[in-house]
């Protein structure tokens, strides 16, 4: 696969949940993170190029980020997701994230 993104992905683990469209709710774990979009562990992934509402469980945050992304690939352990728009307060928990969070305990891609 050749490489597309636009940020640079840092490996961090954090609890995250998205929606499958026929309304399951699946919990998992990021294995690594960008400002563009994340790696989620999983054995239930969301189907290729389908878009599914995600939260992001950042310890510092109040309350969740929560951010539709759409499904670029999956592979046998997970899916790489490309996050939408998100507000300036989600926008700004996730930087803060990637800048102060140790790397995942969840390994190397």
């Amino acid at each position: 696969m050749s490489e597309k993104r636009r940020h640079p992905r840092k490996l961090i683990g954090i609890p995250v949940a998205f929606t499958l469209g026929d309304g399951r709710r699946i919990e998992a774990v990021s294995r690594d993170l960008s400002i563009g979009g994340m790696f989620v562990l999983t054995d239930t992934p969301a189907p290729f190029a389908s878009s599914t509402p995600v939260e992001l469980f950042i310890p510092a945050a109040k309350q969740p980020i929560r951010v539709t992304a759409t499904v670029r690939w999956t592979q046998s352990d997970g899916m790489g997701l490309q996050f939408g728009l998100m507000g300036v307060r989600d926008t700004h928990a996730l930087t803060e994230l990637l800048r102060h969070a140790p790397p995942s305990p969840y390994g190397e891609k």
